[in-house]
């Protein structure tokens, strides 16, 4: 599978293999409350709430729980740092770079931490977690640390005797909210941008996963970066996140999760103060394997594409389209490797796949693949929770199915593979395309114009050729349709935290 975020190296000498990281099974949770001006601060209601490790089901520890006021508290704080002669304004480009690599520096010394708290957290596998989540992270704060100096405007020809430039300015207050299934990459998504360009930030972690974010609290304060720069709230999407999202002092706001809040979040934003809003959401989507395929190659990237992060990407293969002469094999060689794949412990270094997030996602995977039994599917493997562990599901694939069915039309969020057939390159097309979403698609050819017509047809945001999940800090992302609006990452994730200001001077008229 390809690397998320560029965690495979390409052209670099052989080097003797290190021996794999472990996890520090006993690790203590040091930061549990909300990060306010570089500061710890109980919740201003006195409430706290769980956070639950999804592989045991068993609580990790309590964390205070923001609402409006605390909100209120790091707008403020983040309002202040923002202010024209603060430290934060004060500080040139290139030192706002330096502050970017060393949180990176920091990520790097204590990666086994955080992949450790993001395993205890999400259940995800924690050598996945180590090499890919904290690769991406660190990939991005050095992609964008370099940036930092390089943000400028252009000169304008006008009339005569005007001279036009423009500014790129940063926006003042953002504000992010981030998801369950990727907590501490999609922060720093986010942050690594918004810090880049000068701006302050509010952040609120999905309340399945704030460990990693708070942890990340710390480390800003290690580093240097000035009070209220950085302030990381958690609590609940209806209180704290809504919060966010109405509030008239935030400038703009980044949400990841599902195109339902996201609606909502731009609802808020436009009955507020129409703060800028970038929106990665939802996807369905399609990856086509053409007969001329490689299929080793097609049938090992879909399965990783469907069943990675126990198929919690809003990028899944969630609609496999195989061209009809070899979809008796292609289905074939899934269930094969679904059959192989090990679910258990997220510690084990054997295990490719963990628990769901929680019950409620456990139990709409399930209501999900038993509606794909109903509406006429063939399941081959897997369609069951195993037993005896908790938020457990086999490895799932079902063929002969339809573009009617629920499996083939809702976001799972789960690891189910639906395997459809087709027979014409324009019937794909206009196949994939008939969906809400465009986020991602993927197509598998040895022809070149095949792959280019298809890259060109499909209504997605990004199109995989020959790969899957080949995401990079340097190439932007984001959706078409209801998968979003905006980009992240790459130079285009600039323009997401910066404002445009024309300056047009008139000369004067005398001989100097």
């Amino acid at each position: 599978m390809a690397a998320l975020n560029g965690a495979v190296e390409n052209g670099q000498p052989d080097r003797k293999v290190p021996p794999l990281p472990r996890p520090l099974r006993s690790l203590e949770v040091k930061y549990t409350k909300i990060f306010i001006n570089n500061e710890w601060h109980e919740s201003t209601s006195g409430k706290k709430f769980p956070t639950y490790n999804p592989s045991t089901l068993e609580k990790i520890c309590d964390i205070e729980e923001g609402d409006k006021p605390d909100v209120d508290n790091a707008v403020e704080a983040a309002k202040a740092a923002f202010q024209r002669g603060a430290p934060w304004r004060q500080m040139d480009a290139l030192s706002r770079g330096r502050l970017l690599h060393k949180l990176a520096d920091l990520l790097e010394r204590d990666r086994v931490i955080l992949a450790t708290l993001e395993t205890m957290d999400t259940g995800k596998p924690f050598l996945q977690a180590y090499f890919i989540d904290l690769e991406g992270c660190i990939k991005t704060l050095r992609y964008y640390a370099g940036w930092a100096d390089k943000i400028q405007g252009r000169t304008i020809p006008v009339d005569e005797n005007f001279v036009c430039f423009t500014r790129h300015e940063p926006m003042g207050v953002c504000g992010a909210i981030t998801p369950w299934n990727f907590p501490l990459l999609m922060l720093v998504w986010k942050m690594a941008p918004a810090l880049c360009c000068g701006n302050t930030l509010v952040i609120k972690p999905a309340e399945q996963t704030p460990l990693t974010s708070l942890y990340i609290g710390s480390l800003i304060k290690e580093v240097g970066f000035p009070p209220g720069v950085v302030n990381i709230v958690p609590g609940y999407g209806p209180t704290a996140g809504a919060a966010i999202s109405t509030h008239h002092s935030i400038d703009k706001i980044a949400f990841t999760g599902s195109t339902k809040v996201g609606k909502l979040i731009k609802e808020a934003a436009s009955k507020s103060n129409l703060k800028r809003v970038t929106l990665e959401l939802g996807g369905k989507n399609p990856c086509i394997v053409c007969a001329d395929a490689d299929l080793d190659l097609a049938v090992e990237c879909a399965h990783q594409g469907v069943f990675f992060n126990q198929g919690q990407c809003c990028t899944a293969a969630s609609r496999v389209f195989v061209e009809e002469q070899i979809y008796p094999e292609f289905v074939k060689r899934s269930v094969e490797y679904a059959k192989k794949r090990l679910v258990g412990d997220p510690f084990d270094a054997r295990t490719e796949q963990g628990p769901q997030i929680d019950q409620k996602q456990f139990d709409k995977i399930l209501e999900l693949i038993e509606s794909g039994k109903k509406e006429g599917a063939k399941l081959e493997c897997g369609g069951l929770a195993i037993e005896d562990r908790g938020l457990f599901i086999k490895p799932t694939v079902f063929s002969e199915v339809t573009d009617n069915m629920r499996i083939a039309k809702e976001e799972i969020f789960g690891p189910v593979q639906p395997i459809m057939k087709f027979k014409s390159i324009e019937e794909v097309i206009r196949r994939a395309n008939s969906t809400e979403y465009g986020l991602t698609a993927a197509v598998f050819t040895k022809n070149l114009d095949r792959a280019l017509t298809l890259a060109s047809a499909l209504q997605s945001g990004t199109v995989w050729i020959n790969c899957y999940n080949a995401l990079y800090a340097q190439a932007p992302f984001g959706g078409f349709k209801m998968s979003g609006n905006g980009r992240e990452l790459g130079e285009y994730a600039l323009a997401e935290y910066t404002e445009v200001k024309t300056v047009t001077i008139k000369l004067s008229q005398k001989s100097p």
